[in-house]
Order: structure tokens, then sequence, then C-alpha cells
């Protein structure tokens, strides 16, 4: 089945192709910097991971001009089964994969890879594969220790931890948490979906959206033992039918920020000790929701001054100034993908571009953005890449 069927029988989101196939010292926490780490006129390496349904292999990687926006093919990285969001720790000498699958060795699970990233090249050594604790893993990050590397596991509507060896190689689920519950979209949220997984500004508190049941669920993470327990409270809620997707942090740690697949919306969060209070409900378009529109990535600039979501269907990415005080959010200009389905986009670690990944028109386009206004313009820098659905950025010594 392809992406056109899938969005018939899931949606406008095209999200199931696994279908196919006492006190206590926190560690410090690096919160994204207003000032880049990366010298302006440097070189990065951009992985995107992908979907293996056409021509596509497995994680793809891009050298990145920093002067220009230009993007020089690498070819190849690793060979990889649906690795269709990754994670780079913050050493940036591992890179995470899922494998979004809806079986592995026979179980019905996904699953979850491994790679040593080459500090000089960027090249990717597998470690291991270790099954997901759920189907069709859509997600993962790793916490702020690089002890844990944890999942959302779309298809089994679970999260799950998977604790991290001394040289990278993940084990076995320590921990498993499985969602409960629907919503009012008959097509979309029979069941729970976890479909993200984030770690909170004091690496203490992991936070799911899942779009099966309208709720951002809050955990606490007990990083040494690689254990999820229910925070209280449980969870925030969105609006009915919304389907939060992704999530996103504000640099200062006071304000949050989810994406609703189905409404097309962002919701605002004021942030506090592992409780979300909502603040807005605001939408990414400036057209009414149509059949076949849907959302994906939301991410904020490391300035924290704005704030990016992609709109699939529509086609376009969604630029919000974030008020300073209130973390609210005003629509500044909704800008063209140029081309089709921008399942997810990246913001390089300097904030001057933003590398838009086309799922279905094969294509990466790159967008410098204005360091005032924070409005995208196109760089003229397109390249093809097949099935492209994450960006992540590393730099290279």
């Amino acid at each position: 089945m392809g992406c056109l069927g899938l969005a018939m029988a899931f949606g406008s989101g095209c999200e199931s192709p696994f279908l196919e196939s006492t006190a206590v010292k926190l560690p410090k926490i690096k919160l994204p910097s207003v000032t880049p780490k990366v010298p302006a006129d440097g070189t990065l390496i951009v992985y995107i991971g992908t979907y293996t349904r056409r021509d596509s292999e497995g994680i793809y990687g891009f050298r990145m001009d920093l002067k220009t926006g230009g993007l020089e093919s690498l070819g190849l990285m690793a060979k990889a089964d649906n690795p269709s969001f990754l994670a780079i720790n913050e050493e940036n000498d591992m890179l995470y994969s899922v494998n979004e699958v809806g079986n592995y060795e026979g179980k019905k699970t996904g699953s979850v890879s491994s790679y040593l990233i080459n500090p000089g090249t960027g090249e990717l050594e597998h470690l291991n594969t270790h099954e997901s604790g759920g189907a069709g893993p859509c997600h993962l990050t790793v916490d702020a220790t690089g002890r844990n590397v944890l999942v959302a596991n779309y298809g089994g509507g679970s999260v799950a931890v998977l604790p991290v060896g001394e040289s990278g190689e993940l084990k076995a689920p320590s921990s498993v948490q499985q969602h409960k519950g629907s919503s009012i979209n008959l097509r979309r949220q029979q069941e729970p979906h976890a479909h993200s997984i984030n770690m909170g500004p004091a690496n203490k508190y992991a936070f799911a959206a899942d779009l099966g049941t309208d709720q951002v669920l809050v955990y606490r993470l007990d990083s040494k033992k690689g254990k999820l327990t229910p925070a209280s409270p449980a969870y925030a809620s969105t609006a009915k039918g919304a389907g939060p997707r992704h999530f996103a942090f504000h640099p200062s740690g006071r304000f949050a920020y989810v994406i609703n697949e189905l409404h097309c919306t962002v919701t605002a969060f004021k942030y506090r000790a592992g409780e979300l209070t909502e603040r807005q409900t605001i939408s990414t378009l400036d057209v009414p929701v149509q059949l076949g529109f849907s959302t994906a990535e939301v991410q904020v600039h490391p300035t924290g001054r704005f704030l990016y979501g992609s709109n699939r269907g529509h086609d376009s990415i969604v630029v919000f100034s974030i008020d300073e005080a209130s973390g609210r959010l005003n629509r500044l200009q909704v800008q063209s993908t140029l081309g089709t389905t921008p399942r997810n986009f990246g913001i390089d670690p300097t904030g001057n571009y933003l590398i838009a990944a086309n799922q279905n028109s094969d294509n990466l386009v790159v967008f410098r953005i204005d360091s005032e206004s924070g409005k995208l313009s196109p760089t003229g820098v397109e390249v093809e890449c097949p099935t492209p659905v994450c960006v992540k950025f590393m730099q290279i010594d």
C-alpha cells in the first residue's frame, strides 16, 4: 500500500507504514543557547531518516555549508528498515534510529538501532538493534545523561525506555508504559497512538503526545534505573479530536508547545515542575482546514523568539513569534515548502537555516531564517533524497 492508500485508510498523516510490512541533585542540563555553538561559516553533517517503501534504503547524509546553505550528498550512511525518526546524543558520538515496523524477530513490535558516529567524517557504524516495546515506533529521544533512549510506539500505543550500554549499544526495554483510551475521530482515534516522547528541561519528566487519546501524558523518569512512572497530574488534555503529535519546549523551560495533527493547530502551555497549563490554541494555517490537511513537526528557534510547524496537504511551514512574557504565539507567515508532504524539518544549530523534508516529492529544500523577523525565504538550494521524513544536524571535527 502506497502513501495515498495509507492516507485513505488512516487519514492524511500517512503514519502507519508498519501495517504494511529526598533531595536529589539533578544533572546539569544544557538548554539551547542563544549564542550558536557552531561557527556561522562551519560545516555540518545532516542526517536524513526515511521510509524505505520506495527507492530509499535507510539513513542518508549530506554535508552542509553554513555560508551558503548548500548541501552535498554523502549517499547512504546506514542501511535500515524505515528509519523514520533519528536522535543524536549530547556528545554527538551516537545516533539512534527507530525502525518503524510492526514485526521484529517474530514479535509484534518495532525496533530501535544504535550507531557510532565517526567524529571526523560523520560515518555511521551500526552497533545493535533491539525491540522497541511496541509496534510502529515513530519517535525517540536520548535523555540528558545519555543513559537512556526513550521511544514512542505509534502502533502499539506505548512508550518505553531502552537503557544504553557503556559502548552506546541498546539493551532490552527497562520500562514500558501502555497508554489507554480513545477519542472522537473514529478513523484515527479508536485506540492510543503514542506519537512522540520528549524530555523536560531538568531531565526529570518525560512528555508523550498521544494522537489517539488527545493527551500529553507526563511521566517521571528515574534515569539511573531507566524507569517511567506516571506523574501527578498524569496528563494535559487538548481539544477533542485534535490529535496531538509532536512536542517542543521553549529554551527557557517556561513554555511548551504541542502541534495537533488532525485540527492543524498548535497548543501553547505554561510549564512548571511537571505540570502543563494551556495558554492558547492557534491555527497553523491562513486558510480553512480542508480534507487532506494535517500537521507534523514543531520546533522552537534556538533564540526562543520563534516557533515553526509543518502543514501537510497545504505543504507549508508556519512561522509564529513567541511572546517573551506569556509564551503565546502570533502567526507571522505560512511559507510553501516547494514540495509535497513536509513530514519533518530541521533548524540548524546557528538558527540561520531551515531544511524542509518533503516526503512525497523526494526533495530537501533549504530556507534562510531572517534573524529579525523569523520569516523564511528560499535559498535556491534543493536536493533530491528518497522519501525524507527526519532531519538531524551534527557538527564534525
